[in-house]
């Protein structure tokens, strides 16, 4: 998963948040024909006609603005069970959770790491890992973060 695109991120959150919405994250990824992925979320879920009216706002202000050369494909969804972690807000809210993270680069030969992600500390993630291993990194040395699905949890939510 690349990393989030601040300057898109910036062009198309007053938008989200207008109609109602938490933009979670937006993504652009190059490949023969690009895809640029935009997260949302509320506090009573998405459905698709939530993502159909964001997609609609969306590719009005990408068209006006052209921020992507070439063309792509836009696709507006929740940010699902595996929820991705982009800001330093993101990484606060979700404390306590299980979380997988890889890094940009290797810490003692390592990129990929899974743990309890503990939240903040001094403008660094802390994620621990065991009793007594813990991995302490800035946010922009993180590539990318998603929470790992609970699915304990949603089931005593659906009972």
């Amino acid at each position: 998963m690349p990393r989030e695109s601040a300057e898109l991120r910036a062009l198309l959150e007053p938008a989200v948040e207008a109609l109602g919405f938490e933009l979670v994250g937006v993504e652009f990824i190059r490949a023969k024909q690009g895809v640029l992925r935009v997260y949302i979320d509320s506090e009573r879920g998405i459905t698709v006609d939530d993502c159909s009216a964001v997609s609609h706002q969306v590719s009005g202000i990408l068209d006006v603005e052209d921020p992507i050369r070439g063309q792509y494909a836009l696709e507006v969804s929740s940010p699902g069970l595996d929820r991705p972690l982009y800001q330093a807000r993101d990484f606060a809210r979700f404390a306590g959770r299980e979380v997988n993270v890889q890094l940009a680069a290797a810490v003692d030969g390592r990129r990929k790491f899974r743990g309890t992600l503990m939240g903040l500390r001094e403008d660094q993630v802390v994620v621990q890992m065991s009793e007594d291993e813990e991995l302490v990194v800035a946010l922009d040395e993180i590539d990318s973060a998603r929470l790992v699905p609970d699915f304990d949890s949603h089931r005593a939510e659906g009972a």
